[in-house]
């Protein structure tokens, strides 16, 4: 059974500095039907990693966290996206470290291109069940892993954006949540818009799935600080 439901284009998150790799991988994995994004250090990887992919191809020695670090927060925050770990340290130490922090597989450069895509269809065949549960607060669920959200038996339209606001606050239940931790979450450190862009975003959602937008039970303000998810 596949991790990637019939249909959809499986997402990939390249973590990668090395121009020429991020271009070969870019490349070959868009050739073979899948959707890529890529982050050049580790600062920007785990950012992305708080989103929704289907598979994460991480370096280790990369600027401001390292590839070990990113792996690390990722499964205290309790990520489970499926993890190749692609790096020239290919000491033993190293890939027991890699593969006890959480890494699903782990690959050396210099390595075949043909090998890495197989290894990357043998993670994305994995199943996942289980690994993303559904979300549920009122009389709302959400799916991460197919991106549905219904309200009751009816589905709730949401943006790409909503949804990413949406999954960062769930999946942090009970944490508050800075405006300023939300906006590089979502959009990115380098991307435009300001802080009041996440108050607009918390405001569409509240719309669309509390019972009272205007005394949410949900999606809490914390004064002066940001927002808590309440399941």
């Amino acid at each position: 059974m596949s991790g990637v439901p019939d249909g959809v284009r499986p997402r990939i998150l390249i973590v990668e500095d090395d121009p020429s790799i991020v271009l070969g991988l870019r490349v070959n994995m868009n050739a073979e039907g899948y959707e890529v994004e890529v982050a050049e250090d580790g600062r920007g990887g785990l950012s992305a990693c708080r989103r929704d992919f289907d598979l994460v191809v991480l370096d280790l020695m990369l600027p401001h966290v390292n590839g070990f670090e990113v792996l690390r927060t990722m499964r205290a925050e309790g990520i489970t996206t499926p993890v190749i770990v692609l790096t020239a340290r290919g000491s033993e130490l190293d890939k027991v470290t890699g593969l006890d922090l959480g890494a699903d597989d782990y690959v050396t450069k210099p390595f075949a291109l043909a090998e890495l895509l197989a290894r990357v269809r043998a993670a994305l065949r994995r199943p996942t069940v289980g690994s993303a549960p559904c979300w549920r607060f009122g009389a709302v669920s959400v799916d991460p892993a197919s991106r549905v959200v219904l309200n009751g038996a009816e589905p709730v339209e949401l943006t790409a954006t909503e949804f990413e606001v949406l999954a960062i606050l769930c999946r942090s239940a009970g944490r508050v949540l800075t405006r300023g931790q939300i906006h590089a979450t979502v959009w990115g450190p380098s991307r435009a818009g300001t802080l009041r862009t996440v108050d607009n975003f918390v405001a569409q959602l509240r719309a669309k799935l509390e019972e009272d937008p205007s005394e949410p039970r949900h999606l809490v303000t914390v004064r002066g600080v940001g927002y808590r998810f309440v399941p």
